[in-house]
Order: C-alpha cells, then sequence, then structure tokens
C-alpha cells in the first residue's frame, strides 16, 4: 500500500453477531465517503460477537472505539460504569426474532411446530450472552414450553453460531434473527414464523462510543462522524432492507 492510500485513522467496532452483515456493507459506504483529496480513507474494523462477552472485554479493557450491542442493556451498564463517551448512547435498530428451518414448509405461520415436537434439537443463543437468546426464552415462557423443551435445546455463543446449527441441518429449527434470513449478500431459503412481539420484551439495539477512545486522538473525533453516519438516511436504509425495524 503506498502512502496515498495508506488509511487516515483505524476506527475499531465491536458489533453484536446479528447486525454484522450490515455493519459491513455501512462501514464500506463510511471508508468510501471520508476518503479524502489525498487518498487516504478511514478503516474500520468490525469485531463479530455475542453482546455478553464483549461487554465483559469492554469492562476488561479491550481496546475497542465503539460498541453496538444487540439490546440495551449491556450499553446501560457501560455508560453507568463510566466506559463510555457522555451523550452518545442511542438506539440504531429494532431486532425482530423469527423461528427458522432450513427445511422448505416446515414452520407454519403460526410457530406450532413447536408443539409436534417431531424435532430432536432446537437451537437458540445463549441467553446469559446474547440478547436474542434472551428473547427466544422469553417467548418460549410466554408459550408455557421452556421448561418442556429443556432436553432438546441446543445453544450457540452467539446468533451467528445458532444460525450454522441450523443451516448445516445439525439442528432442525431455531430461534434466529430475522436480518440473517433477509441477509442482502445471501440467497437463504428453508422456512420461518415471525414470532410476535407480544412474546418477547422489545429488541431495541443500541451503540455508544467509548470513553479515551483512540480515534479521538486526531484531528478529527472520527467515532463521532461514524455514529453521525449510521443515523444517515443511507445507513438507515441499509438497516432496513437488511431486516430490522428503525428507530
Amino acid at each position: 500500500m503506498s502512502a496515498s492510500q495508506a488509511f487516515a485513522d483505524e476506527l475499531k467496532v465491536a458489533v453484536a453477531s446479528n447486525f454484522y452483515p450490515a455493519m459491513k456493507l455501512i462501514a464500506k459506504h463510511f471508508e468510501l465517503k471520508t476518503a479524502g483529496s489525498s487518498g487516504q480513507q478511514h478503516k474500520v474494523i468490525l469485531i463479530p460477537g455475542s453482546s455478553g462477552k464483549h461487554y465483559a472485554q469492554i469492562m476488561n479493557g479491550a481496546p475497542f472505539d465503539m460498541f453496538f450491542s444487540a439490546d440495551t442493556e449491556h450499553a446501560k451498564l457501560l455508560e453507568q460504569e463510566g466506559k463510555v463517551d457522555s451523550g452518545t448512547r442511542f438506539t440504531y435498530a429494532k431486532g425482530k426474532l423469527i423461528l427458522w428451518s432450513s427445511i422448505d414448509n416446515y414452520v407454519d405461520s403460526k410457530g406450532e411446530v413447536l408443539n409436534k415436537k417431531d424435532f430432536r434439537y432446537l437451537a437458540i443463543a445463549n441467553p446469559k450472552l446474547a440478547p436474542y437468546g434472551k428473547s427466544a426464552e422469553e417467548a418460549l415462557r410466554s408459550l408455557k414450553l421452556w421448561e418442556n423443551l429443556q432436553g432438546r435445546l441446543v445453544r450457540g455463543e452467539n446468533i451467528a453460531q445458532t444460525f450454522q446449527f441450523i443451516s448445516s441441518g445439525n439442528a432442525k429449527l431455531g430461534f434466529v434473527a430475522y436480518s440473517q434470513i433477509k441477509n442482502p449478500a445471501l440467497s437463504i431459503g428453508g422456512s420461518f414464523w415471525e414470532v410476535p412481539q407480544t412474546l418477547y420484551k422489545p429488541i431495541e439495539q443500541q451503540a455508544v462510543l467509548l470513553k479515551d477512545s483512540p480515534v479521538k486522538k486526531s484531528n478529527r473525533n472520527i467515532g463521532r462522524e461514524f455514529l453521525s453516519f449510521i443515523k444517515s438516511d443511507e445507513s438507515l436504509r441499509v438497516i432496513f432492507e437488511s431486516g430490522y425495524d428503525l428507530p
């Protein structure tokens, strides 16, 4: 890479696994928009994972510049712990939970397949680490199926791993984010039931700029610029087309 192509700043972004595909598109648009006349552009480095794990890493000093959580809880906790730049916490997307199988016509439009129990494994993300896993537990409890299905549950560390359990056929069905089957970069088949939002608490996904972020050392606060870009019409279109409701 020549000097004219060098990156002006690197932005390290911890992002919830469900939002990773959408964030890749947004980050690419941001990099292109920030390219100056010298050819320099800001590089956005994405680190996907479960929100609970990212939270623990940040509390232990991981050098992230910002955090895109899959819920409000972990963003609020970081704010309360004084780890967040004041006034930066906001909702960037509202998630939707679905029951999905990679098998066509297997999941019905009312989720009755859960009562038939002709499946060996039901995949969910770990409720202790992943907000979508917590929502899946809430939905199953609302349906009064949580206790009855304990012997069939397989837990992914995050929602991406949960999706892999189902897409590989290791689990016949499971709870994932609607955005995962709406991924613009992939053609994903199968069948799904959009879980009524009355069965689980709203999934408001929030982002924060972390305190003492290294990117503030440059003449421009690239972290705040990126957060502003997330709120732009260009980014909101990507978020909506990726299967989320807008804040």
